[in-house]
């Protein structure tokens, strides 16, 4: 059978190109956040997340930031005009994009530890990087954290995940 390849099973090794890319986009983020957050801070705001893609338009950079009470349009306004000017300064060589800042609105993300405990109670969907029982999509109530474990209560059953394998996670209604 000459001029046929045969087809490999399985997933494809992550090319270099991509493996790049993406080592790049976390130290940007990495990077952001180191400058971003402490205007947050100072401002008595939270820097809740970061997102750092290439879409249709080029590359987005999206804050999401929050207070008690909520934030503002001008809130908004204020860090978006704060965080260019400190971007253009602090990250220089970052090329071009834009720069959106905003609420994290309803399916606010949790990304840290404390947002565990925080918005225990609530409904959250978290999505992990490998297969927990079979599964690594789950929607439940958020128990708490302990000791590195993310308690959720799904229906009839109580999943431990592990807080360092979440990849996404997000306020669920």
């Amino acid at each position: 059978m000459k001029g046929r390849k045969k087809k490999s099973k399985g997933k494809k090794p992550e090319s270099t190109v991509n493996k790049f890319l993406k080592e790049s986009e976390e130290k940007t983020l990495s990077l952001v956040k180191d400058v971003i957050e402490p205007l947050c801070e100072t401002e008595g705001m939270e820097l809740v997340h970061l997102e750092y893609q290439r879409e249709a338009g080029g590359r987005i950079l999206r804050l999401y930031i929050d207070k008690p009470g909520g934030v503002t349009h001008e809130d908004c306004v204020y860090v978006s005009r704060q965080s260019g000017d400190l971007l253009d300064v602090y990250l220089e060589n970052m090329g071009p994009y834009s720069l959106e800042v905003s609420s994290p609105g309803v399916r606010r993300p949790l990304g840290k530890k404390v947002d565990f405990e925080r918005y225990k109670g609530n409904q959250a969907k978290i999505r992990t990087a490998h297969s927990i029982k079979g599964q690594k999509n789950f929607k439940g109530v958020i128990l708490g954290i302990s000791e590195g474990m993310v308690k959720l209560s799904l229906d009839d059953k109580i999943v431990d995940i592990p807080y360092q394998v979440i990849t996404r996670a997000h306020l669920a209604r």
